[in-house]
């Protein structure tokens, strides 16, 4: 439900956002977001090192969602409650611990495991706590809808600035330097975890005096329009996760350089923070519904040119495409879940959010990883873009029965 608020005049919105609140959890955001990316993208050249097969690709890279599935609600719950300064700290220690085990453990299967699941469950704490954050910023609808679109801003930032840092290091080498890239990552994430004492507490609830039952998670699912948002950030934020996985095995199929695959996945995170830019604007002129179709079909038909045997040159439009649409629509399912939810359950709603997430996480890189078997990374691609087109047919559906 939304806040029963008068938008303020157009142009005073920076006096509807708590600056300095803001500013800090972005800086903490866009470091999170470099240390992920790095993590990620460098994590999948130790693979191809270790000669790993598609399958056991698929399987690390689901350890990023395993765990956050158990986790996200009852993280949400807390957040309800206060906690989001330090869920975002406890989230910062559990990104150093996985990047300390990336780079002082000899790379095999279990031990990527392990620190690709430790590093999701610090992604997704430190998540919960900016998401409730965001809406302690924010102090009015449209100046929350503002803070969730600069928040993701921050988000494509740091998503940019990681493959950048990656490039940057490893020069024009096919394969980088694994270990050098690892302790790079360390030092991200102490920076991190220092910056997240920065973020400002806010007033507790406390459980056992807050007269407001929590409102249940079926509940929570039956109202109005909140599922069609649930299912389009599973596509969404799965094709965001799987670019950063699958862009190195299809650069190392087409004999692309790690500079070169570095600059296409910074040239996504920079559409996708362009789009954020105006999300605001975008959604005063076209609504939330048409918006999140567009922002959906678009990079459906990207990601079809990705896995053609199009020119390198072909490859930065598509990915421009793909990063603005993934932008928005990334941005519209949790800014929707945010205004369709109870105040008193808002952190539980975007934890469910997560969790589905989580789910497609796991499930969609499994399926990814046996058809990448047999088609090598391009299929994986294909298989995002039907996966959006479908999505975005389902939120149609689902708007039309509302």
């Amino acid at each position: 439900m939304s806040d029963a608020q008068t938008p303020p005049p157009r142009g005073s919105i920076l006096s509807e956002i708590d600056l300095p609140l803001f500013a800090s959890m972005s800086l903490h955001t866009v470091l999170v977001y470099v240390a992920v990316v790095m993590a990620r993208f460098t994590a999948s050249y130790a693979m191809l090192d270790l000669g790993l097969s598609f399958f056991w690709v698929g399987v690390i890279s689901s350890a990023y969602a395993l765990i956050p599935i158990f986790i996200a609600v009852p993280l949400g719950r807390l957040n309800d409650r206060g906690y989001d300064s330090l869920t975002i700290r406890a989230g910062s220690v559990g990104i150093t611990l996985a990047a300390l085990i990336f780079w002082l453990v000899t790379p095999g299967p279990l031990s990527l495991f392990i620190a690709t699941a430790m590093l999701g469950v610090g992604q997704i704490t430190c998540m919960g706590g900016h998401q409730m954050v965001c809406i302690r910023a924010g102090k009015t609808t449209r100046g929350r809808d503002a803070v969730f679109g600069y928040q993701m801003v921050a988000i494509a930032t740091g998503q940019g600035f990681g493959p950048l840092l990656v490039a940057w290091i490893a020069g024009d080498a096919v394969r980088p330097p694994i270990s050098l890239l690892f302790g790079a990552l360390v030092m991200v994430t102490l920076l991190a975890l220092a910056s997240s004492f920065f973020v400002k507490s806010g007033p507790v609830r406390d459980r056992k005096t807050d007269a407001a039952a929590p409102v249940g998670l079926v509940e929570l699912l039956k109202m109005r329009g909140l599922l069609a948002y649930v299912i389009a950030s599973i596509m969404t934020i799965t094709a965001l996760d799987l670019i950063v996985i699958y862009m190195p095995l299809l650069g190392a199929e087409r004999h692309l350089d790690v500079a070169t695959v570095g600059l296409l996945m910074a040239v996504r995170a920079v559409s996708s923070m362009t789009a954020r830019l105006v999300y605001v604007p975008l959604v005063d002129l076209m609504g939330r519904g048409p918006l999140t179709y567009l922002a959906m079909l678009c990079p459906a038909a990207a990601f079809i040119v990705v896995a053609s045997p199009a020119p390198l040159w072909a490859l930065y439009p598509a990915m421009v495409v793909a990063g603005m649409g993934l932008g928005v629509s990334a941005t519209l399912t949790l800014s929707g879940v945010v205004d369709l939810a109870p105040p008193t359950a808002r952190a539980t709603a975007m934890s469910l959010r997560l969790t589905g997430n989580r789910i497609g996480l796991i499930i969609i890189p499994m399926g990814a990883s046996m058809i990448a078997t047999f088609t090598g990374a391009a299929g994986v691609f294909v298989i995002l873009a039907a996966g959006l087109a479908g999505s975005a047919a389902g939120v149609w559906n689902g708007r039309r029965r509302d």
